[in-house]
């Protein structure tokens, strides 16, 4: 049922990663949801719920065993999400967050690098930033401007500015994506370093105020000739896009989750509040139009959770178009969230619109989620592309013929 996706044909989790859904979902019912709203009051760091995120082994999901981790498949990381995005995207974000953060060093730092700093990114005692949008670039990461040259001592020198950094103000490193100073243009240029948060030269900007996504405030983050060690580059020079489109793809796949989280949380609320309100000597549930308009909603919400899971299966079974259906279920997802919810709003009418309920936050929490990690626009750019390439390369339609005959065998005038 749209409602619950235990029974889910799709899932199939081994029985540790069921048992750690599980305990997400007895988190979620116990602290998380009804901690919910205040969590979202302020746009201060969230570190009661990222301490209880860390100390139940959710957070570590992301990493390795040999550091610390519990290697989740990505499809049971998307079921964690769904299960705090239901209630809260700031705990949500926490995950995804803390992966989009330190995958880079998972996939591109040495051993040396790894064994420093991974076991306690995993364990929630530190935390990483992931510092790649800038000023003049966002989805067109190969217009970075933030460049580097050769330290005269070893390493190199980081100079720039990144902009709308999540966690900045609390990450005790940042995964910084930067060009060679007269190196080649665009992606091949481009070189990833972890850079410790009090070098010489770092500078964390006050919060930024935004609408909402509360919890995890974004900053401004300067760099000013900062010295970085050469152990500290992830991947050899010029991987730089590489290792942020991994990361990039991971987490646009974490923001479909999210979504696909907040729409059946969404319909819960309206569902079971239609069910109680009286409207007209009736409940709200039992006109018609409510009904017709749930039949919708839950048709929406299983047709992405369905999209959502099986890019997941796609990751894990290391698809190699697996980009595209990331997109594809980032897009989905996100805008099909913004419907959903606005439509749960209205089905509760005035009350939907009052801070006293959770749907204004849903809405205004939904809204960032078409916008993060590639608007999507940028993505149905990319699909577009990829679909228009995919057919070139196909056999041509047996009932396409680009020069019919427009009479269809008829008699022609004279």
């Amino acid at each position: 049922m749209p409602l619950n996706a235990d029974a889910h044909p799709l899932l199939k989790l081994v029985p540790e990663e069921q048992a750690l859904v599980q305990r997400v979902r007895q988190l979620v019912a116990e602290h998380i949801g009804p901690n919910a709203a205040k969590v979202a009051e302020t746009d201060h760091f969230a570190w009661d719920t990222f301490h209880l995120l860390g100390r139940e082994g959710v957070i570590a999901s992301a990493f390795p065993r040999e550091y610390g981790g519990t290697a989740a498949s990505m499809l049971a990381r998307v079921r964690i999400i769904e299960e705090l995005g239901s209630v809260c995207t700031t705990a949500a974000s926490l995950i995804t967050g803390t992966d989009l953060s330190s995958r880079p060093i998972v996939a591109g730092g040495s051993a040396a690098l790894k064994d420093a700093l991974l076991p306690d990114l995993a364990a929630g005692r530190t935390q990483s930033a992931f510092a790649l949008t800038e000023p003049g670039a966002g989805s067109d990461v190969a217009r970075l401007a933030c460049h580097y040259t050769d330290a005269p001592d070893g390493g190199v020198l980081i100079t720039g500015q990144k902009k709308f950094i999540t966690r900045a103000s609390t990450a005790d490193m940042f995964v910084a994506v930067a060009r060679r100073q007269g190196g080649p243009e665009g992606a091949k240029g481009l070189s990833a370093f972890v850079v410790p948060r009090h070098a010489p030269g770092v500078k964390v900007s006050a919060m930024v105020p935004k609408a909402g996504w509360f919890g995890v405030p974004i900053a401004m983050v300067d760099f000013e000739q900062v010295h970085v060690p050469a152990g500290h580059r992830l991947g050899d020079e010029g991987r730089g896009m590489a290792i942020a489109q991994d990361t990039l793809l991971r987490a646009r796949i974490g923001h479909a989750a999210i979504a696909l989280g907040r729409m059946r949380g969404a319909l819960q609320i309206a569902t079971q509040y239609a069910a109680q309100r009286q409207v007209f000597g009736q409940a709200v549930a039992g006109h018609q139009g409510i009904q017709w308009m749930v039949a919708s909603l839950a048709a929406t919400l299983e047709s992405t959770r369905c999209l959502v899971y099986t890019t997941a299966l796609r990751y894990d079974a290391g698809e190699p178009d697996v980009s595209a259906h990331a997109s594809i279920a980032k897009m989905h997802a996100t805008d099909a969230c913004m419907k959903v919810v606005v439509d749960c709003l209205q089905i509760l009418g005035g009350n939907g619109y009052l801070k006293a309920y959770p749907l204004e936050r849903f809405l205004r929490d939904a809204k960032m989620n078409q916008i993060g990690e590639g608007t999507s626009e940028i993505h149905k750019g990319l699909i577009g592309r990829h679909v228009l390439q995919q057919a070139a390369g196909l056999p041509q339609h047996p009932c396409l013929d680009f020069e019919p005959d427009l009479f269809c065998g008829g008699a022609h005038a004279d």
